[in-house]
């Protein structure tokens, strides 16, 4: 997502409150009773940003293998940090967003991550490399945002201003009836927890997350509702999951939102921070632990960790 996106999407948020499928675990009841979380937070900055909104940082993920990986979105790369904060790799992607670690340990990435884009779709590289370069797997997929990969290497990708989740194969063919069934309108973060495909849901006043089957699409339901209206809408962006809960970014209200998948219950974890658009649980990235370790990156161009406990 980038600033015009961002602009296109406070536009519609204002105008219109756009389909949210029905829910099973949460109802309206739920929605903006998000107090803070019981546990303790520790929030430093892992990296500085630059001026608001020009040093746009848009997602990140993990290697595994001691590199954190980060899509910039004015700089049109793909951004690549040792555990002590040193940049020690970039590539160019036009347009970069969701970034995700594949089951054969390859990273991918979308480019074409702008309202205006006129295609877009999914590049891979390969961490490993002395100097990564990024190839085309996936064309013809303009509008995109968010990114996840199940355990057949099958895509996922968000598109915030179009209905369905869609589905592309790993040889780069799309699951048309599959994507015709997630017919949610406005995902932007997506994450693949077991055989579940959770999605935020960004155009929404409602600010729902939703949970879609991989196997029954058509069956996707609201996990949580998190503001009840226009007035304290949240800005939905990515999110992920975390010691059994999911940890959504609020890009409106600076927040950190813990959702409990079964309940639907929630509380806010972390708030003050500056325009979130990603959070990742740290994997095999130096000192930092998975249990209790996010990394969160901001519009404002800043890489934060969230320690939690």
């Amino acid at each position: 997502m980038r600033t015009r996106l961002a602009m296109t999407v406070a536009a519609l948020v204002a105008m219109v409150t756009v389909f949210v499928p029905s829910a099973s675990a949460a109802d309206s009841s739920s929605a903006a009773r998000t107090g803070h979380c019981p546990e303790r937070v520790n929030v430093t900055v892992f990296r500085d940003g630059g001026p608001p909104l020009l040093d746009w940082r848009e997602n990140l993920e993990f290697d595994g293998r001691g590199m954190l990986w980060v899509s910039h979105s004015v700089r049109n790369r793909v951004e690549g940090y040792t555990s002590d904060g040193k940049l020690a790799a970039t590539f160019p992607v036009s347009g970069p967003g969701g970034i995700r670690r594949g089951p054969d340990g390859m990273m991918y990435v979308n480019f074409g991550v702008s309202p205006l884009a006129t295609t877009g779709g999914v590049m891979r590289f390969d961490p490993a490399a002395a100097r990564p370069q990024a190839e085309k797997v996936v064309t013809g997929t303009p509008g995109i945002n968010g990114l996840a990969i199940d355990d057949n290497g099958n895509f996922y990708l968000s598109r915030e201003l179009a209905t369905g989740v869609l589905k592309v194969r790993p040889d780069g063919t799309r699951d048309e009836e599959w994507t015709r069934k997630a017919n949610v309108f406005g995902t932007n973060g997506l994450e693949i927890v077991g055989d579940q495909l959770y999605a935020s849901v960004i155009t929404s006043t409602r600010s729902p997350v939703v949970r879609i089957p991989l196997d029954d699409p058509a069956g996707h339901t609201t996990v949580a509702v998190l503001s009840g209206g226009l007035l304290d809408a949240k800005l939905l962006d990515d999110l992920a999951y975390f010691n059994g809960d999911l940890m959504v970014t609020s890009f409106r209200h600076g927040e950190l939102v813990r959702v409990a998948p079964g309940t639907g219950r929630a509380c806010v974890l972390a708030s003050g921070l500056r325009m979130p658009t990603s959070v990742r649980v740290a994997r095999g990235f130096g000192e930092y632990r998975a249990d209790r370790d996010l990394f969160v990156t901001e519009a404002s161009g800043r890489i934060v960790r969230v320690a939690v406990g």
